[in-house]
């Protein structure tokens, strides 16, 4: 089959015109078009007043190989890319004595553990929390009730923090071998609407994600992978040889129970705290790396499809407006948007007692009536929070903890209006933007809740977005604080073969080990890190099996 890339049609247009863009691109009669199917669709709304969809078009033609030797040197046209996932080793593997051992079963740890399940290794996958459903109702339980379990919640249990997010399926990720397109294709088949196959920026939504992990844990399961719930890892068993080289040889649980474990992928999520804490006493290779904090930032989403899409607003194949901001200001920090969720709600996300951390979600849909973003400052190890690889951690907790007493104590957030934060003045009453976060949400100021730098680069960036966005930075647009998860404040460093740089046949992956930010990053980095396990066992468990 061949490809045509970059074939634009106005928007709204009518079904049958895109066969008739196909035929006049590659100047063909009708008869010589065998069959065509949508690769990729995305939107172009750059200006307003002419929006126009492009796609990605996979066509078959009669004799393939003239029209393509008259398209020679058009990028446009070319061969369909094959995008079908090669396992890293001949399939079905020997499962060994000793088997592989999956912490954690956020996007990374779920498809670490079936792609090691589709190899025939079977593992053994562990989470501190508990099934999804069940954690539904315990992350329900913090925003209807004030009710935190430290276990089950936004962060900890099966899906990971993912599973209360907007469900993007979309990175910055370059993917030669089209990892990203097994994810998706994996997705599909647990339950994913076909759609997120060819739109250019894919989400899902939480409660279809629900419903996915849990097909994903029967496949898994019945390909002789096995789960075991509410299994904290809090120790390592680490054995040295003769030579100097240190070797993962177990775990220990906080149920009290010893594991043998030679091949673990460590896939624990960027809120593992204490985890973080244990792997560093351990002697297990972390430093200090930059994420950002700031605030939730809400708007009523039809301002934003009038910034964005003018009179085309409301139109069915645009959807929900989404953006991207960014500014870098005069105190040499750069402020932008991060995590935006269209037609979404801001949600309580800690983890921790007596603490307050904000995150965004949305369903499939959209449909709720406030857009919500993070509105964020980058921070950096050396200039931040420089010495202890962990003091990141410590940093997030002071302003988590600040965001909690200026709550009330209570679970509930701090609130400003816009109008008000930029006046440095606090908020005494909501405006026309009512804040979607329970279990609530108590205006006072947020400059009590971030360091100084970062209230001035968001006053700053504020007034820079509103030129961008009409409204960004109406007085009554609302923000909630404070954002710290925004990605791991440490990395568990590793080399070109997956392993700890000082720990071999310890794999840190995904997004709490720093590799990964989202969904499909994190997804792909656990398909990377299962076939990094798989040659190691294949080698005998040996250094740098590639």
């Amino acid at each position: 089959m061949l490809r045509i890339t970059d074939l634009k049609l106005p928007l709204g247009h009518a079904p049958e015109a895109l066969a008739a863009a196909v035929l006049d691109r590659l100047a063909l009669t009708a008869d010589a078009l065998l069959d065509f199917a949508v690769a990729r669709r995305a939107n172009d709304a750059r200006r307003k007043s002419a929006i126009v969809m492009v796609y990605s078009v996979d066509v078959a033609v009669r004799d393939e190989a003239a029209v393509l030797a008259r398209f020679a040197g058009d990028p446009h046209v070319r061969p369909t890319p094959d995008t079908r996932y090669r396992f890293a080793c001949p399939v079905p593997m020997a499962a060994p004595a000793v088997r592989p051992v999956v912490v954690g079963t956020g996007p990374c740890g779920l498809f670490a553990a079936l792609i090691l399940a589709q190899m025939g290794l079977r593992p053994i996958v562990l989470d501190r929390g508990k099934v999804v459903r069940e954690r539904t109702r315990d992350t329900w339980g913090l925003w209807r009730r004030g009710v935190l379990d430290p276990e089950s919640n936004v962060q900890f249990g099966e899906g990971g923090a993912g599973t209360f997010s907007d469900g993007k399926l979309w990175s910055q990720v370059k993917d030669p071998r089209h990892l990203g397109r097994k994810v998706l294709t994996e997705f599909v088949t647990a339950g994913a609407p076909p759609e997120i196959l060819t739109e250019a920026h894919p989400h899902i939504g939480t409660f279809r994600l629900v419903t996915m992990v849990e097909h994903m844990r029967a496949t898994i399961e019945a390909l002789g992978g096995e789960y075991r719930w509410g299994q904290r890892v809090d120790d390592l068993d680490v054995a040295t040889d003769a030579d100097g080289t240190r070797r993962i040889r177990g775990l220990q649980l906080s149920t009290g129970d010893h594991l043998a474990a030679d091949h673990v992928v460590l896939a624990i999520g960027h809120s593992a705290r204490d985890t973080f804490k244990m792997l560093h006493a351990r002697g297990v290779h972390i430093e200090a790396k930059p994420f950002s904090i700031g605030v939730r930032i809400e708007h009523p989403q039809s301002w934003i499809d009038q910034a964005r899409f003018g009179a085309c607003a409301k139109h069915p194949d645009l959807g929900a407006a989404a953006y991207t901001l960014s500014h870098h200001c005069a105190n040499d920090r750069t402020v932008y948007s991060f995590c935006m969720c269209p037609g979404g709600r801001v949600v309580a996300a800690t983890s921790e007692p007596g603490r307050v951390v904000t995150n965004g979600m949305s369903q499939y849909s959209r449909a709720e009536f406030n857009a919500n973003s993070g509105l964020v400052v980058g921070i950096d190890p050396e200039r931040d929070y420089p010495g202890d690889p962990l003091a990141g951690i410590d940093l997030q907790r002071r302003l988590e903890e600040a965001a909690f007493v200026a709550g009330g104590s209570s679970y509930a957030a701090p609130g400003q209006r816009v109008g008000d934060f930029l006046a440095g003045r606090p908020s005494s009453a909501f405006g026309e933007v009512v804040p979607s976060y329970k279990p609530g949400v108590t205006l006072t100021d947020l400059a009590e809740c971030l360091p100084a730098f970062a209230v001035d680069a968001i006053r700053e960036a504020l007034p820079v977005f509103g030129r961008q966005i009409a409204g960004y930075d109406h007085p009554d647009a609302m923000l909630t604080g404070v954002e710290t998860r925004t990605s791991s404040p440490i990395r568990i460093t590793r080399g070109r073969d997956f392993q700890s740089l000082n720990t071999r046949q310890l794999f840190p992956a995904g997004e709490g080990a720093g590799y990964a930010g989202g969904i499909l990053s994190a997804a792909i980095d656990g398909i990377k890190v299962a076939e990094a396990v798989a040659l190691s066992i294949a080698a005998g468990g040996q250094a740098d099996p590639r």
